[in-house]
């Protein structure tokens, strides 16, 4: 598996934000989203290191983290995943999450060892809105995410109609969260109070606001 950095922070966004992890960041992405901000994760040249399934559990057990974030990049391109899956179901205690771009499907890693998923869904301001599956929505329940990153107001409108229409408040985690440096998340509150929009989360990424917007390992 094409293991870009692994390192101990605090979840950014999600359900669990602010609580430690341990994140594994694999090599390689099928989309090129406008405002990605690890991009350099996605380029072929990326220096890896090239990691078994074993050897990822072994480095997430030696942690002591119960947490765990597996993000990208895409992570579900790599081959591996189901194994890594189980093998990280057989440590103790721990918490998975995969971070997903919401263009793979998510149907066979439903079952075993599922995760939980931090699903995108990108929105026209991306430039990747036509690779989106719709159908993954039927995958996700209480303990899962939609995220809806926004450029624009025409973003955070279009994510309210898709809300709604799918009823994803009735099925999962909503949250809303800005482009950094792109959209005032004041503008959005704005927004949200206009269309009363309950049981969804505006989010800012915690660790841009902590750290340097471009550092890693963060």
């Amino acid at each position: 598996m094409r293991v870009a950095e692994q390192f101990i922070s605090i979840n950014g966004e999600g359900t669990r934000a602010g609580e430690l992890a341990v994140f594994v960041r694999f090599q390689g992405c099928n989309l090129r989203c406008t405002y990605c901000d690890t991009q350099w994760a996605n380029e072929a040249d990326c220096p890896v290191t090239e990691r078994t399934p074993e050897e990822i559990g072994a480095y997430v057990r030696s942690t002591g983290v119960k947490n765990v974030t597996l993000t990208g990049g895409e992570p579900l391109l790599q081959s591996e995943m189901p194994q890594l899956l189980a093998v990280l179901g057989q440590i103790e205690g721990v918490r998975v999450e995969i971070e997903t771009n919401g263009a793979v499907d998510l149907r066979p890693f439903c079952s075993p060892n599922r995760p939980v998923f931090t699903m995108d869904y990108k929105l026209p301001g991306s430039g990747c809105q036509k690779a989106m599956r719709i159908e993954n929505f039927l995958c996700l329940g209480n303990n899962d995410t939609v995220k809806f990153v926004c450029s624009s107001r025409d973003d955070v409108d279009l994510a309210i109609r898709i809300i709604r229409e799918h009823q994803l408040t009735q099925r999962c985690h909503v949250y809303l969260s800005p482009v950094f440096e792109a959209i005032e998340p004041a503008q959005m509150v704005e927004m949200m109070v206009k269309q009363r929009l309950d049981d969804v989360r505006l989010q800012i990424q915690m660790h841009k606001v902590i750290w340097d917007p471009n550092q890693r390992g963060v």
